[in-house]
């Protein structure tokens, strides 16, 4: 699996728990619970299963610096964007889009950081040694 797949797995599973639209977890389950509670409930710890598989992932292979520090380019990226002209942030909606593909970059890095390393360093990660 490519670093585009990990990182559009990573957005979607963002977006699909919250977004500006209406087509999101969140609105339809405060929306729904209370007639379809069982739904709600599976279709919350499914969520909940993908973002557990990407921040183990992503605290494992960079932890919590290497989270703060991606972030941080990511959004020193963002800044620069903004002070040349090229977004403007001031819509909540488009705001909120950015921030879930900032913290999805994040987290797709987190997941791909080993196959990165390998391709820069040319080692090989393993957390289980054979004997």
């Amino acid at each position: 699996m490519s670093f585009f797949a990990r990182w559009l797995f990573a957005f979607l599973l963002l977006a699909a728990t919250y977004n500006p639209t209406a087509w999101n977890y969140t609105r339809w389950a405060l929306a729904n619970y209370e007639a379809q509670l069982p739904l709600t409930v599976l279709l919350g710890l499914l969520l909940f299963v993908g973002y557990v598989i990407y921040l183990r992932a992503t605290l494992r292979s960079i932890g919590a610096f290497g989270m703060i520090l991606v972030l941080a380019i990511v959004g020193a990226a963002l800044w620069v964007l903004w002070d040349v002209g090229l977004i403007d942030l001031s819509d909540p909606g488009f705001a909120t889009w950015i921030a879930l593909l900032a913290l999805s970059v994040v987290l797709g890095i987190g997941l791909s950081w080993s196959i990165i390393r390998r391709a820069l360093s040319g080692q090989v990660d393993t957390d289980d040694v054979e004997e």
